[in-house]
């Protein structure tokens, strides 16, 4: 599990295959959970100045591999006492958007995101996404497409700041919608019970 807070900006040293070797200061160990971009993945070798990750093929179809190269987002795994901060992220990719436009605000920026209709369900108003792994809120939800508000720390720390018009990003929908859309999709077969309504409350 993740929070969509990065803790550093990795350095992307050879991308091929499915093997990414990244350079960072945080120390790795063999096995660990990192989100690279918003997308886990498993650390698999161990360098001097940094790590290697490995990348399925289930994975690399369903993420923006492009941008797996110059700098990178990085969140390891969420451990037990840490401070929860941002929202609950689980480094699972639904779909790529695409940046359609930066609106500069004067003390923020407004970014908007077009998206297959198909996931806009799972997007709610003032709901959490996970946008290459950074935790953010979602300001307006349009058919095809939503609007983020993003400040000045967030362009200048983030991979935000490189962000152009046509720039595809790695999207992690909200994932209690997720679960919602699952548990109503499989139910409309049968009436729902009070027990299934207990049930949809305690994912709350």
């Amino acid at each position: 599990m993740f929070t969509g807070l990065i803790r550093e900006m990795g350095s992307v040293k050879s991308f091929g295959g499915n093997r990414l070797s990244l350079k960072v200061a945080y120390k790795a160990k063999l096995g660990d959970s990192i989100a690279i971009n918003g997308t886990c993945l498993s650390v698999v070798s161990i360098e001097s100045d940094g790590f290697t990750v490995e990348l399925s093929p289930e994975t690399l179809k369903h993420i923006a591999t492009e941008k797996l190269t110059g700098n990178v987002h990085i969140e390891p795994a969420m451990m037990m006492g840490d401070r929860f901060e941002g929202h609950i992220v689980q480094g699972h990719i639904d779909t790529i958007g695409t940046v359609t436009s930066i609106t500069n605000n004067g003390n923020s920026y407004d970014v908007i995101i077009s998206i297959d209709p198909e996931f806009i369900p799972l997007i709610p108003p003032k709901g959490s996404i996970a946008i290459d792994g950074v935790s953010l809120t979602v300001n307006e939800v349009m058919k095809d497409a939503f609007r983020l508000t993003i400040i000045p720390i967030t362009m200048r720390e983030t991979l935000f700041g490189t962000y152009k018009k046509g720039t595809r990003v790695n999207i992690e929908t909200d994932m209690f919608a997720r679960y919602m859309r699952h548990i109503l999709t499989t139910s409309r077969q049968k009436d729902l019970s009070w027990n299934d309504v207990e049930h949809i409350s305690a994912l709350y």
